[in-house]
């Protein structure tokens, strides 16, 4: 049975779109030998008041899935990029935490990152940025729905 589907792949546009997103940013990350995924952790880490959240938190948030962040997270630690301690209050949880390095790189690499998202929004306009996001937003919000 030969069917032409009726709708476009939105899953893999929005791959292609995470690509060439990407591909503004990866020669910055490199250039710091940082991966995509540390990257995202340090951001997502640097964006709590507390610069901490437990590992499934930030297996959700950073859509890592939790056997790959054991080793990611493994790394870092071992690199200097975040630490692991027990929660005062309940010596179960796992904080993991921003270090002086990798707040120093953030404050390095923020900036450059930043340039690009201006080069971003120079090209779409502010108001179609705007839209994406919130289009973005509202996808996100369906697979949230109960």
């Amino acid at each position: 049975m030969n069917r032409t589907l009726d709708h476009r792949n939105l899953a893999m546009l929005l791959l292609e779109a995470r690509e060439t997103l990407m591909g503004m940013f990866r020669p910055i990350l490199k250039e710091f030998a940082l991966t995509e995924q540390q990257w995202r952790i340090v951001r997502v880490l640097d964006g709590e008041p507390a610069h901490a959240l437990e590992a499934g938190q930030i297996a959700r948030r950073c859509c890592i899935l939790s056997p790959s962040l054991t080793g990611v997270l493994e790394r870092m630690e071992r690199d200097g990029l975040i630490t692991r301690t027990r929660a005062q209050e309940d010596q179960r949880r796992l904080l993991v935490s921003l270090t002086p390095q990798s707040r120093k790189l953030v404050s390095e690499i923020g900036p450059r990152i930043d340039e690009q998202y201006r080069l971003l929004e120079a090209r779409f306009g502010a108001d179609g940025l705007d839209d994406i996001y919130r289009a973005l937003d509202r996808l996100i919000e369906l697979g949230n729905a109960p």
